[in-house]
């Protein structure tokens, strides 16, 4: 069971997309620049199959941004997009339910 320290170790953040494309070679996979506030970080997620890179860009969506970077075929993610779904092909993206600033935090 995680307690609530576990839980406070994760920076979990409102980003907002500002580019999207698919990873060459991938079905799954979509780099994403988002923006942080100040800050603009990449970030790989298997949510390809789900939507289209057009359809996420300007979407405030939720991140953890304090998970090391991961390389992926190539590509250093810097973060990790929150979704729930049951399969790759049906994924739902956790988002804020009215404007947020990016980069607020998630307590």
């Amino acid at each position: 069971m995680a307690t609530i320290d576990d839980f406070s170790k994760l920076d979990l953040r409102v980003v907002k997309v500002t580019e999207a494309s698919r990873m060459e070679g991938s079905d799954k996979l979509l780099k994403l620049l988002v923006s942080i506030g100040s800050e603009t970080r990449q970030i790989l997620s298997g949510i390809g199959r789900s939507y289209e890179p057009d359809d996420i860009i300007g979407k405030e969506l939720i991140a953890i941004v304090n998970l090391d970077p991961r390389m992926m075929m190539g590509e250093e993610s810097q973060g990790m997009i929150l979704a729930t779904g049951d399969d790759l092909e049906n994924i739902t993206l956790i988002q804020p339910d009215k404007e947020v600033e990016p980069g607020s935090k998630i307590r």
